[in-house]
């Protein structure tokens, strides 16, 4: 069963140096019947103006994921991490026992665009602990790239749940599958683009939770950027 999360019923919040969209009950957002799916809990379309961000604040218990889209990010935590995340690449980061960053827009004239990603973790008070890794665009073109998993292959990072995450992009005329184990759901979120899902239309900001589907198979007649999570 494919339930599409269409992107204009997210919730919305714009404080002037952010724009925001939430998949899942956030902050002041909150809609009991998307409290998130699985132990997918926050997926966020962040776009940070330039010279703006995220002053330090703290996080416990929580695998966080960033995607940057578009532009770059500045990290600063309390682990004593400092970096530049660029447009491609991911960070991951299990604030365990706890932890504090910041996220900025360090660029004079582009916005900063990134998917915020939440997943529990299956265990609490664990290390806190930080990982970057850069997503080659052959890796991802039409197929799905493993990026996050608590099993990680090929330079992904380790996650502390039983979750994969996964990246592809398509241009026209691709055509990509993805077979789920049983007993396994997924989520497909919609970065940029449009696409069919198993003949469904679906178009950038959209989110489908996908239960009880042995296969998925994705095609576009433009281009699609996506993420895919396999679920417990």
């Amino acid at each position: 069963m494919l339930t599409v999360r269409k992107n204009t019923e997210r919730g919305h919040a714009n404080h002037g140096w952010l724009d925001t969209r939430h998949t899942f009950s956030f902050s002041s957002y909150y809609d009991p019947e998307y409290m998130g799916f699985s132990n997918l809990r926050v997926i966020n379309d962040d776009r940070v103006i330039p010279n703006k961000g995220f002053p330090t604040h703290g996080h416990k218990d929580m695998e966080i994921i960033s995607y940057v889209l578009d532009g770059k990010m500045e990290h600063k935590d309390s682990m004593g991490n400092g970096s530049v995340i660029h447009a491609g690449e991911v960070q991951v980061m299990s604030a365990g026992t706890g932890v504090t960053h910041s996220e900025f827009n360090p660029s004079k004239d582009q916005a900063l665009r990134f998917l915020q990603i939440w997943i529990v973790p299956d265990e609490n008070d664990l290390e806190p602990s930080y990982q970057q890794t850069e997503i080659k665009t052959e890796s991802i073109k039409g197929n799905f790239y493993q990026v996050a998993s608590n099993n990680p292959v090929n330079g992904a990072a380790k996650i502390h749940q039983n979750a994969d995450l996964y990246i592809c992009k398509l241009d026209k005329s691709d055509r990509v599958s993805y077979r789920f184990k049983p007993d396994r759901k997924g989520w497909l979120q919609i970065a940029t683009g449009t696409l069919t899902i198993n003949g469904l239309e679906l178009t950038e900001g959209d989110g489908v939770a996908i239960t009880d589907e042995q296969e998925i198979s994705l095609e576009t007649d433009d281009n699609a950027h996506v993420l895919l999570f396999d679920l417990a």
